[in-house]
């Protein structure tokens, strides 16, 4: 147990020097469900290559509705900007300051917002010779309702949390009988030994007896 317990401090340990001495990224997808009246975040990460670590990145945000065409909504070079579109006065930057998250928030989402949204990243490398540019797109689907869905995933956490509950539960009561058990077992021979020790069997007796002089 100390020695389990060790590793994870260990590795606790090693997962925050990391993240203090060189921060990791990691390009997670973004959520797909709003709900009609509340905000929405698009998660768009693209995360910089070794080769990219100096470069200008400029950032487009498209719209496509439902059997539509794609439409310019936002778009971030030196500074947010945002176009004449449905979203305007409803889309606020997210994005890091090293601009490897390009997300934005949208708020006040309405039924009518379902549809593909688009985040097309650019990077312009920054050599000495040449400026070539490295590109990145990522297409998020929201779905729009009118009220929030119980999350699958969440559900079966959940049910997985109590069933590892139970299980520890019950693994500490068997624990604890069997501590019960040994403790009771080691005090029976405690107080047996002294006995047997100390007893004499009766065939020894008579050989113990003191002769009697005339």
């Amino acid at each position: 147990m100390d020695a389990l317990r060790q590793l994870c401090w260990a590795a606790a340990l090693l997962l925050l020097t990391v993240d203090l001495c060189s921060p990791v990224c990691v390009e997670v997808p973004s959520a797909t469900e709003a709900v009609q009246g509340n905000s929405m975040k698009l998660l768009c990460i693209s995360c910089m290559k070794r080769e990219e670590v100096t470069a200008d990145t400029f950032v487009e945000w498209y719209y496509r509705p439902e059997g539509g065409d794609d439409y310019l909504i936002y778009e971030y070079s030196q500074g947010p900007q945002e176009h004449v579109s449905p979203f305007q006065g409803r889309v606020q930057w997210e994005g890091s300051r090293d601009m490897q998250d390009v997300s934005i928030i949208i708020h006040n989402v309405t039924m009518n917002d379902s549809g593909t949204f688009t985040c097309n990243v650019t990077r312009e490398l920054k050599f000495e010779i040449h400026r070539p540019s490295v590109r990145s797109t990522k297409h998020i689907h929201l779905v729009v309702t009118e009220e929030a869905s119980e999350d699958f995933t969440a559900v079966i956490s959940e049910i997985m949390m109590y069933i590892l509950l139970v299980f520890l539960t019950l693994w500490l009561l068997v624990e604890m009988v069997y501590c019960y058990r040994k403790i009771a077992k080691n005090e029976e021979t405690s107080q047996e030994s002294p006995t047997d020790y100390l007893a004499i069997p009766s065939e020894n007796k008579e050989n113990c007896a003191v002769p009697v002089e005339e």
